[in-house]
């Protein structure tokens, strides 16, 4: 299982309606996917999903693509590439930080190993625990009228779990948007909402007090990154669950947010956490410390969503769910048959390797020239 061959592709996927957050609104979603080949002809894919530039964290779909030719490839040919543990803690020492880069070259790997032995991946992470995890979708379009609209629709289409971007708008307005979207979808469905660090301290008490009598399940990343014990300080003060996401990146951070309490949840996503491996590390220190998982998105294809997948059927926690709606929202896919939804869930793939072909007449359609 010697890597013969690293290639790199960036592409560019718009969404089928524009994805307003406090950060920014999307409009297409940036790619890089990596390619791994062996000598004896085996091939193994992985992906990056980029909200618009250096946006959501520091990395784009550009630095990724530069750190994964200039800095990970050219040492990466001619290793064993069913040593996974070795060449994560490998890249993790020649290139700092860069999740997203590394992230993607170690899905590849897995990929590989997966196929190498005819397996899913989710096999080689200890088996699956669920058949299947629960979808959100996300409410993330401008107008009120419009995401009631949208709500409505996919309850009609079987999703029983919406979450509701906030902190683009006064918290009045954010208020009054999730108390339409209650009386909309009804008491049957549940509401989560996602800040992506807009508030302070101040803000997010009384936006989370104020939402208090919509039954939220939970309240995602309602301050900044770095701010930890304000996040375990909202946390102890409100009724309503508190999500950490962009606060945890690592198993480091995961640690830290357990030792300090409050916050009761934790966000998987792979790109975050380097990888399989990483994701899964801190999964295992969320069930350590009596937390549960969900796994977020940074809206990937059916390649990377497939990815994503493997950890949210084998990672024990998992029990919030996930927001693994990427597929549904982007206007073209890169894989010859897509990730499967039913009846408000998303299904577990057991294929070998992440369980999905790349069509790569498909991924041309996308690529940037």
């Amino acid at each position: 299982m010697k890597i013969a061959d690293v290639r790199v592709v960036l592409a560019d996927i718009p969404v089928r309606r524009p994805h307003h957050m406090s950060f920014t609104t999307l409009h297409a979603v940036n790619f890089v996917f990596v390619r791994l080949e062996t000598a004896d002809g085996v091939t193994g894919w992985g992906e990056a999903a980029c909200l618009g530039g250096p946006t959501w964290s520091e990395e784009s779909a550009e630095s990724v693509a530069a750190t994964v030719e200039r800095y990970i490839a050219p040492w990466l040919v001619g290793r064993d590439a069913t040593r996974i543990e070795m060449l994560r803690g490998e890249m993790a020492r020649r290139v700092q930080g860069n999740p997203f880069a590394r992230a993607a070259v170690e899905m590849a790997l897995w990929d590989l190993a997966g196929r190498a032995l005819g397996v899913p991946v989710h096999r080689l992470l200890g088996g699956r625990v669920r058949d299947r995890v629960p979808l959100s979708w996300s409410l993330a379009v401008a107008g009120a009228d419009a995401e009631v609209e949208e709500a409505k629709e996919k309850v009609a289409a079987g999703h029983r779990i919406f979450k509701i971007k906030t902190a683009a708008h006064p918290v009045e307005v954010d208020v009054e948007r999730v108390r339409r979207i209650r009386e909309a979808v009804g008491a049957a469905v549940s509401l989560r909402v996602d800040a992506n660090q807009g508030w302070d301290r101040p803000t997010a008490r009384r936006a989370i007090r104020a939402l208090e009598p919509f039954g939220l399940d939970f309240v995602e990343q309602p301050l900044p990154r770095w701010d930890l014990e304000g996040m375990a300080e909202i946390a102890r003060g409100a009724s309503v669950p508190v999500m950490a996401d962009e606060s945890c990146f690592s198993p480091h951070d995961a640690l830290a947010i357990a030792r300090l309490g409050g916050v009761s949840i934790l966000s998987l996503k792979v790109t975050k956490s380097a990888g399989l491996l990483g994701t899964m590390a801190v999964a295992r220190i969320a069930e350590a410390a009596g937390m549960g998982c969900y796994v977020g998105c940074m809206i990937e294809t059916s390649l990377g969503t497939a990815a994503y997948l493997q950890a949210a059927v084998a990672a024990t926690p998992v029990t919030w769910g996930c927001e693994l709606f990427g597929p549904l929202l982007l206007a073209g896919d890169v894989t010859r048959e897509p990730v499967r939804y039913a009846d408000g869930a998303i299904l577990a793939l057991d294929g070998p390797g992440l369980g999905v072909e790349v069509d790569e007449a498909r991924l041309k359609e996308w690529t940037r020239r």
